[in-house]
């Protein structure tokens, strides 16, 4: 799930009836007004936000509708793996309550940034240019690409050089990190389609409108699962400056928020030790092979 970069081109619009996580999305922001006006009476430190959140009680969690990270199910339920790995954190730190605010993936950092919302649930990728806008905790997964791609893979396709030599159409989703990878390979961003997510993705796919759709190993796997016209293709590395790169997802801060940041961190790494981090994340189709070590120091360098 993905990005380096949070701008987008010719994005195409996908026109879809309002569905039960649209109406959630007014329903966030009201919340999140509500949640500021608690702020501003808390006696608490001034730029404290774990004794901020502590004193009223909710967090605001921002989160892009992206299965499996952080997502409002069929039935109304806000649940995804970053966000049921915050409700037990949260919890922990001494917060109760866990409240989503749902917009599309390019705008969870300027969210996050004016505070429509506390923390960025959506197991974003780590990596240098978001290092230099906001601050992460430690990846909770690690994880390789995978191409959506009609059903045999006719042509060919298992990474984005494969895509370059055959002039495939490729698309990926809104400020996916997919984009530098696609363009590193040799591709004019113009030339990228732009989908709202992966979803998207599969319908432009088994429509023949896109050739490849590119994003994470877990999400292409599980939205392809019941296609009878599409497969995801087996998980590679793309290529970051010639060498093969792997990323990492983790939760999202603003910059001065390391307090809050550290706290997290010290309740992540309690539950990487005992295995309670692989059980929350398993049902989301997670396996052992993508649980991880990396540090976001470490990705942050990348």
């Amino acid at each position: 799930m993905a990005p380096p970069t949070e701008t987008r081109t010719n994005e195409i619009a996908e026109k879809r009836p309002l569905r039960r996580r649209s109406l959630l999305f007014g329903a966030g922001a009201l919340g999140a007004t509500g949640a500021l006006g608690a702020a501003g009476c808390s006696r608490v430190p001034d730029g404290d936000t774990l004794a901020r959140l502590q004193g009223q009680g909710t967090v605001r969690l921002g989160i892009a509708g992206e299965v499996p990270y952080g997502y409002i199910d069929d039935s109304g339920e806000f649940t995804g793996e970053a966000v049921e790995l915050a409700k037990v954190i949260f919890k922990r730190l001494g917060v109760g309550h866990v409240q989503p605010v749902a917009t599309d993936f390019a705008s969870l950092i300027p969210g996050l940034k004016t505070q429509q919302f506390d923390v960025v649930s959506a197991g974003m990728y780590i990596n240098k240019d978001r290092c230099q806008q906001v601050i992460f905790a430690d990846p909770e997964y690690q994880m390789l690409d995978s191409f959506i791609v009609a059903k045999g893979n006719p042509k060919d396709l298992h990474d984005y050089a494969d895509c370059v030599k055959a002039k495939a159409k490729i698309g990926t989703g809104t400020g996916y990190a997919e984009i530098a990878y696609a363009v590193e390979a040799g591709y004019k961003e113009a030339d990228i389609v732009i989908l709202q997510d992966q979803v998207a993705g599969l319908n432009a796919v088994e429509s023949g409108r896109i050739d490849v759709f590119a994003g994470t190993a877990l999400t292409t796997r599980e939205v392809t699962k019941k296609s009878r016209k599409a497969e995801s293709t087996e998980p590679f590395a793309p290529l970051v400056g010639g060498k093969k790169h792997v990323d990492g997802g983790g939760f999202t801060f603003r910059p001065n928020d390391t307090k809050l940041r550290d706290a997290f961190n010290v309740e992540i790494h309690k539950m990487k030790k005992s295995g309670e981090l692989f059980r929350i994340l398993q049902p989301f189709g997670f396996t052992k092979a993508e649980m991880t070590t990396l540090t976001a120091k470490e990705l942050c360098r990348q």
